[in-house]
């Protein structure tokens, strides 16, 4: 009986998910400063360039960023023309190291949240001259930033992840905006943490083998939460038992934007819009239900019983 029932309620345990932190890179770099977020460059020998938002127009020196002509601004991910930060080979001087850092501001974080972004090559060329970028995090009671050079990491010590991290050429880089994920593990309870992109090149520069063009968008740090947990979190039902209305009263300024109720067999049997807060399950025959509604914030699912 119980793998049976464990059965059924599988399909009703969705997932939904909880903002944590976002940043888009729509402004300007004063902007991006303003919002906590700090530059370094640690490249050795030291060049000129350091990350920024991108500020282009026309006519571009060549073809970039997916704009295919020298006419057409660049766009990001999200957010439309500029709005996507970006870093290049002139970080550093010559042929040498790229260690080159755009830090996030304090974000508090727990096992389980997701951290995402996109990331793409600049150039829409036919030449590769390989890139890598990592993410990493610092977890440290007080947070350090790198500033001895080229091999200093600071308290960023936990390597999150890392685009084309063997700096293969062939554009393993991608050339399309496309998205990387990271899954918080290895903290003790909510922990205050500063995620950082590494643009960490060997090699790289003007006169190197390796860097070229790459830019960032779409910062996101969310946390996974079970349909029932975003139910509890947002919504009161009452009463439980129910026997003629079912009442949902909304937390948080939520609203519901329709209703589906399902019996242990997955059948719906109840569905549409909630009026003045409450749900009519007089028509219903006594036993267990779930009641699933839908926000522009999410999905969540409850158990009733019906008397």
């Amino acid at each position: 009986m119980k793998k049976t029932l464990l059965f059924i309620l599988l399909p009703f345990l969705g997932i939904s998910q909880q903002n944590v932190f976002n940043f888009g890179f729509d402004g300007t770099n004063t902007a991006m400063q303003t919002a906590g977020w700090q530059f370094t460059n640690q490249s050795s020998p030291l060049g000129a360039s350091t990350w920024s938002v991108a500020t282009y127009t026309t006519p571009l020196s060549s073809a970039l960023f997916g704009s295919g002509n020298v006419n057409t601004v660049p766009v990001g991910q999200a957010g439309g023309n500029n709005s996507f930060a970006l870093v290049n080979f002139n970080s550093t001087t010559g042929a040498g190291t790229i260690s080159n850092w755009l830090i996030t501001p304090t974000i508090t974080v727990q096992n389980g949240d997701i951290v995402a972004f996109y990331t793409r090559k600049g150039t829409d060329g036919t030449t590769d001259y390989p890139d890598r970028l990592e993410l990493r995090m610092s977890s440290a009671g007080t947070h350090v930033v790198p500033s001895t050079g080229s091999s200093d990491v600071g308290t960023f010590t936990t390597l999150c992840t890392s685009v084309n991290p063997t700096l293969a050429a062939g554009f393993v880089y991608p050339k399309t905006w496309t998205q990387y994920t990271y899954t918080v593990s290895g903290l003790s309870g909510s922990t205050a943490v500063r995620f950082a992109f590494r643009y960490f090149i060997t090699n790289g520069g003007p006169n190197g083998a390796n860097s070229d063009l790459i830019g960032v968008d779409t910062f996101s740090v969310d946390r996974p939460l079970s349909t029932d947990s975003f139910f509890n979190q947002n919504f009161a039902m009452y009463p439980n038992p129910a026997s003629n209305v079912l009442n949902l009263l909304p937390r948080n300024g939520n609203s519901i934007n329709h209703f589906s109720i399902t019996d242990l067999n997955g059948r719906t049997v109840a569905s549409g819009a909630v009026v003045d807060n409450s749900v009519n399950v007089s028509n219903l025959s006594p036993g267990v239900y779930f009641v699933s509604v839908e926000t522009n914030e999410g999905k969540g699912t409850a158990k009733f019983v019906k008397n």
